[in-house]
């Protein structure tokens, strides 16, 4: 089945802002080219504004740099130094979608992702899981992006 607005069950047009107590920003990278380290960052905020369509939508989303977390103190004052984030001088890191493309039943977010005050394109793969209503009546959507 092809993802569209029209195949997704409770779909609606609207601004969405992210649950944190839900969501997670995560990385894994390799280090010493054998082994990986986990993290993610603690602080960050996100808007996804779904259009009448897909392709009329927009995610926006912000990282605070310093709130990295590798669960290990030292590596992860090592990470906001310029060695690596520069955290003081480039306290966020941020996402502004360009487009979004349906793909089969994935969804395509192309965007410009700026970090350390360097901004380049990139293509994220969505996964949408759907949308419900909670026991409090809040309509919630989840999905994620790699």
């Amino acid at each position: 089945m092809t993802l569209t607005a029209a195949t997704v069950p409770g779909y609606i047009a609207g601004t969405w802002t992210i649950d944190p107590a839900h969501s997670e920003v995560t990385f894994s990278v390799r280090h010493l080219a054998i082994s990986k380290v986990k993290g993610k960052f603690e602080t960050f905020d996100a808007t996804v504004v779904t259009g009448e369509t897909l392709e009329q939508s927009s995610v926006e989303a912000t990282v605070e740099i310093a709130s990295v977390n590798t669960g290990q103190e030292g590596r992860d004052g090592h990470l906001r130094t310029g060695d690596f984030f520069a955290a003081d001088e480039f306290p966020t890191m941020t996402f502004r979608s360009t487009a979004i493309r349906p793909q089969n039943d994935h969804v395509l977010i192309d965007g410009d992702l700026t970090l350390r005050g360097v901004t380049k394109p990139v293509t994220f793969t969505g996964e949408f899981g759907g949308i419900t209503v909670d026991g409090y009546g809040q309509t919630k959507a989840g999905g994620e992006a790699t």
